[in-house]
């Protein structure tokens, strides 16, 4: 299998613990957005020019962070089980993950990509509003998680590999030390092996991305 991402993006990181947490090697190709000529080619494979994708060995494209992961967890029973077999709790799981994509992780993304923009496309009012998003949804995780060790309790999930690239993120730019639940969270998720290694792994692009 082959994972077009970057290791510094929030979505393949996503993807990558997923791999990790699974057992499954893949094979990595980096798209670099920051080359002209990279990205273009990038976009004749997948016209939207979004990352992560997965190639399968049979050629089929499995585009979207959150289908890539139900595709490795369906089709392998090594490792951990990251979407329960118990309807209500991979309702949940899938609750939490999509919480974490659709307001933790994009706003960190807006927040973050906000500075690398020519001047005059610069958008604050965006910036302003994902900072609210992150406002509203830190004490609701915080609240949420309670004294859980992961985000459904005692068993790691999807939504523990969506939540973990987010936190690791904002934790600079929208800090929430203030939430002791979430942070004590942060710092168990930040020590998950698979997590060390998508982190390590990304620590040489930053200063290139």
């Amino acid at each position: 299998m082959k994972l077009y991402y970057h290791p510094v993006s929030g979505y393949s990181q996503k993807v990558a613990m997923a791999f990790y947490e699974k057992e499954q090697a893949f094979e990595a190709d980096i798209v670099n957005f920051f080359d002209e000529e990279d990205a273009a080619d990038y976009r004749e494979i997948h016209p939207l020019g979004k990352i992560p994708m997965l190639e399968l060995e049979s050629g089929e494209l499995v585009w979207e962070s959150s289908i890539i992961v139900e595709y490795l967890d369906t089709h392998f029973e090594t490792g951990t089980r990251l979407i329960p077999e118990e309807k209500n709790a991979a309702r949940r799981a899938r609750f939490f993950e999509r919480l974490s994509d659709l307001y933790v992780m994009a706003s960190v993304s807006t927040i973050m990509r906000d500075p690398l923009k020519p001047e005059g496309d610069r958008d604050a009012k965006a910036v302003a509003r994902a900072r609210e998003t992150l406002t509203i949804m830190f004490p609701l995780m915080n609240e949420a998680l309670g004294q859980n060790t992961w985000a459904l309790g005692e068993t790691f999930s999807v939504a523990d590999c969506a939540i973990a690239p987010a936190l690791a993120y904002a934790r600079k730019i929208h800090p929430y030390e203030q939430f002791t639940n979430l942070t004590a969270y942060a710092a168990r998720i930040h020590e998950r092996p698979s997590w060390q290694r998508v982190w390590q792994e990304a620590k040489p692009h930053f200063v290139r991305a």
